[in-house]
């Protein structure tokens, strides 16, 4: 007798979508980190954000691997893209943003905190010394009185 059933026992359901279950946990596991990943962001301060959306990415940067490489975010009428480089166990994000203007961005790396610049009037910005680990980008546009404020998807760096 197997998991199954008995030889020549009508299988249910059930039993078929468990063994199916077993078999991706087995072979294709969740990773480790899921739950802490997907707690991370969802942790943001403010929860009234637009979250931009992969559009491009370039050599699977920061996408477990690859240690440097282009990645392009948009919504609705922003774009945001970054180029990042490792420097030893740190990186630098290189990023513009398109339509250009001085709008504050932040970077989010779990357990390391935050930090933040001002893009310039071109709409560049640098962060350096960024540490390994999921990371998320959130550009503020507008003033105090009426800010927006945009997320891109979650990097693994």
């Amino acid at each position: 007798m197997n998991d199954l059933g008995a030889p020549g026992e009508a299988y249910s359901d059930d039993l078929i979508l468990a063994g199916i279950g077993r078999f991706l946990d087995d072979f294709d596991p969740p990773p480790g980190d899921l739950v802490q990943r997907v707690q991370f962001a969802l942790a943001l301060e403010d929860l009234d954000v637009e979250v931009a959306r992969w559009e491009r990415l370039d050599n699977l940067a920061g996408v477990r691997g690859g240690g440097t490489g282009t990645i392009t975010f948009t919504v609705s009428d922003l774009t945001v893209m970054i180029n990042l480089t490792k420097m030893g166990k740190l990186h630098r994000i290189d990023g513009w943003l398109v339509p250009a203007g001085q709008y504050g961005v932040e970077v989010r790396v779990a357990e390391h905190g935050t930090s933040s610049t001002t893009a310039d009037e071109g709409g560049r910005f640098v962060l350096d010394n960024v540490p390994r680990g999921t990371t998320q980008i959130l550009v503020h546009l507008g003033d105090v009185t009426c800010r927006r404020t945009v997320v891109t998807p979650t990097v693994v760096l």
